[in-house]
C-alpha cells in the first residue's frame, strides 16, 4: 500500500516539478531582458540568430545544461559510493560486548525474526549522515564554479552578443532536459514498484527495472531541479556584469576573458588534484557478484555477500 502512494507521489511530484522548471524559465527570461536593456544602454548591439557569434553562444549554452546534469549525476554516484564503503565497514567492524559483528546480527534477525537486546548490534549512523551532509557541499563546488565562470568567460572575452546567445541556448535546454529528467525518473521508479508488485523483480524485467531506478532516482530528485538553479544562476551573473560589457563590440576586452578562463583552470586542475572532479567509476576497484574479498586490490571496498544473499532468500526486498 505504501509502494501505491509513493508511485502517486512521484507522478505529482512531476507535475509539480514541471511548474517549477516554467517558473525558473520565466525568471530567467525577465533576466535575460533585464540584460539586454543594460548592455545596450551605451552603444545599440543588434542580436540577430543569423549571426556567427551569437549562434555559437548559443551552441555552448545549449551544451551546458548536459554537462551540469553529467556533474550531477557522478556527484551522485560518488556520494552513495562512500555510504556503500562505510556500510561494508561497518559491518565488517562494528561489534557488540560479545563480539558479534553487525553483518551477524542481520543475518541472524534475518533468519529468525528476531534479536535478543544483548545480542543486538547498534550502527553508526551520525557517520552516514556526516557522509551525505558532507557530499552535499563538497560535490557542488564543480558545478557552482561553471555555472558562475562560463558566463564571465564569454561576456568578458567574447562580449554581450555571444552571451545573450549563450543565456538563450541554456534556457531553451535546459527547460526541455529538467522536464524529461523529472517524468522519466519518475517513470522508471514507478516501474519498478510495478515489477515488485507483478513479482517479477527477480527476472531480467526486474533487474531491469532496478538499473532504471538507480538511474532515475538521480534524475528526478538531483539534476532535474539543480538545472533550474542554473538557469537563474547564469541569468543573475551575467545581470550583475552586464555594466562591465555595456556597449562592447565582439573580442574588444578579450583579455579581462582570459584572466577569468585561466582562472577557471586552476580551479579545474584543483578540483581535479583534490578528486572533487573525477571520471572514475566510484566502485570501479570493488569486487562484482561476492568475490572473494582477498582477490580484491589492497584498499579496495569489500562486497559482503551473505548480506546480498540473506534477505533475498528469505523474499524480502532491498532497495
Amino acid at each position: 500500500k505504501t509502494d501505491s502512494l509513493d508511485a502517486l507521489g512521484n507522478t505529482t511530484a512531476a507535475m509539480g516539478k514541471g511548474f517549477a522548471v516554467g517558473s525558473a524559465v520565466l525568471t530567467a527570461l525577465s533576466l535575460l531582458a533585464a540584460f539586454k536593456h543594460e548592455a545596450t544602454k551605451e552603444k545599440v548591439l543588434h542580436f540577430e540568430i543569423w549571426d556567427p557569434i551569437l549562434l555559437a553562444g548559443t551552441l555552448l549554452g545549449a551544451m551546458l545544461p548536459f554537462f551540469f546534469a553529467a556533474l550531477t549525476m557522478m556527484s551522485v554516484g560518488k556520494a552513495a559510493a562512500e555510504m556503500i564503503d562505510e556500510v561494508r565497514r561497518q559491518f565488517r567492524e562494528i561489534k557488540n560486548e560479545k563480539g558479534i559483528t553487525l553483518l551477524q546480527a542481520i543475518q541472524k534477525v534475518t533468519a529468525t525474526g528476531s534479536i535478543a537486546d544483548e545480542d543486538d548490534v547498534e550502527p553508526d549512523s551520525d557517520r552516514c549522515v556526516q557522509i551525505s551532509t558532507r557530499s552535499s557541499v563538497k560535490e557542488m563546488i564543480a558545478p557552482g564554479v561553471y555555472a558562475v565562470f562560463t558566463p564571465m568567460i564569454t561576456g568578458f572575452m567574447v562580449g554581450p552578443r555571444m552571451l545573450m546567445g549563450l543565456l538563450a541556448g541554456c534556457i531553451g535546454s535546459a527547460a526541455m532536459m529538467a522536464i524529461m529528467m523529472g517524468n522519466a525518473g519518475g517513470a522508471w521508479d514507478n516501474s519498478k514498484k510495478l515489477c515488485e508488485k507483478l513479482k517479477i523483480k527477480k527476472t531480467d524485467q526486474g533487474k531491469a527495472c532496478v538499473v532504471g531506478d538507480t538511474v532515475g532516482d538521480p534524475f528526478k530528485d538531483t539534476s532535474g531541479p539543480s538545472l533550474d538553479i542554473l538557469l537563474k544562476l547564469m541569468a543573475m551573473v551575467s545581470l550583475l556584469i552586464a555594466p562591465l560589457v555595456d556597449g562592447q563590440d565582439d573580442w574588444e576586452t578579450w583579455y579581462f576573458g582570459l584572466i577569468v578562463l585561466v582562472i577557471c583552470i586552476i580551479a579545474t586542475l584543483v578540483l581535479m588534484q583534490k578528486n572533487i572532479l573525477t571520471w572514475q567509476d566510484p566502485l570501479g576497484a570493488a569486487s562484482i557478484g561476492g568475490g572473494d574479498a582477498s582477490e580484491a586490490p589492497a584498499g579496495a571496498p569489500t562486497v559482503v555477500k551473505a548480506w546480498s544473499d540473506g534477505p533475498r532468500e528469505a523474499g524480502a526486498s532491498i532497495d
